[in-house]
């Protein structure tokens, strides 16, 4: 999207011996006179990974200094497992600066409904409306109505939910590392693991094409993200617990002959 609007998109990879996290001192590193943009999921997908409160008060410091708009696109805030998800957009200076992104997919198990909002600053109104009006307008009346009861209704089954995928998660990343040749971090949110598999001898993408033909279980290559992620697949867990059992012990059927 930014390419076809004539941008030019910088990436800022994220690394799993840095836990995945972003470094506000690279980020200012490839700022430049031609900045206008800062974009970040947080939590993460693929990685899980929570941007915590004093790397956004830098990045936000960043995005003054430098009069740069921050895109936020926090599709996964309601699941975090450790510490908190803080929106950029509370921080001092920042809500007249800040585009946040979110939804209905995740947080209310709305997927394939294609319920999301923004919320951003005024002067963006207009330019939103236009672009909106001509790409995902005439959403279903009964699709606005489910979103307003979601929003509106009680919200113990969200609660519920995220305790499932506590356990979920602890399941897929504790399997994974008793597998040879894994190496998985535990994520802070979302629902997805990103474990480095070059202990395998494969590429992610060799992987995910052996695991899907030998055993069954389909994963994403991690270069779906960027070549950053050469080595990496992504396994989402928004998946019952005997399933994520069955599909740890195909991958480990498959991977245990392979590990170097």
């Amino acid at each position: 999207m930014a390419r076809f609007v004539g941008a030019t998109a910088v990436p800022l990879p994220l690394h799993q011996e840095h836990a995945f996290r972003l470094d506000p001192a690279r980020l200012e590193g490839l700022v430049s006179p031609r900045t206008r943009l800062i974009i970040f999921n947080s939590p993460a997908n693929p990685t899980g990974g929570l941007i915590e409160r004093q790397d956004l008060e830098r990045i936000a410091a960043i995005a003054i200094e430098h009069d740069l708009t921050v895109l936020a696109d926090e599709i996964y805030g309601r699941i975090v497992y450790e510490g908190e998800h803080v929106s950029i957009a509370s921080l001092p200076g920042m809500a007249e600066r800040t585009i946040v992104l979110d939804g209905f997919s995740k947080t209310y198990a709305m997927t394939g409904w294609r319920m999301g909002y923004a919320i951003l600053p005024e002067r963006l109104v207009t330019a939103f409306s236009r672009l909106i009006i001509n790409s995902v307008s005439c959403t279903s009346s009964f699709s606005q109505i489910a979103a307003a009861e979601a929003l509106l209704g009680p919200q113990h089954d969200v609660d519920a939910m995220v305790r499932e995928f506590r356990a979920r998660r602890d399941l897929v990343v504790d399997g994974l590392n008793a597998i040879p040749g894994f190496s998985c971090l535990r994520p802070q949110g979302a629902f997805y693991v990103f474990p480095d598999v070059s202990g395998t001898g494969l590429t992610g993408a060799e992987l995910a094409d052996k695991l899907l033909y030998e055993a069954g279980v389909s994963v994403l290559a991690g270069t779906a993200f960027g070549q950053v992620g050469r080595n990496h697949i992504r396994i989402s867990y928004a998946n019952s617990q005997a399933k994520i059992r069955d599909a740890l012990d195909r991958i480990r059927s498959v991977v245990s002959p392979l590990a170097v």
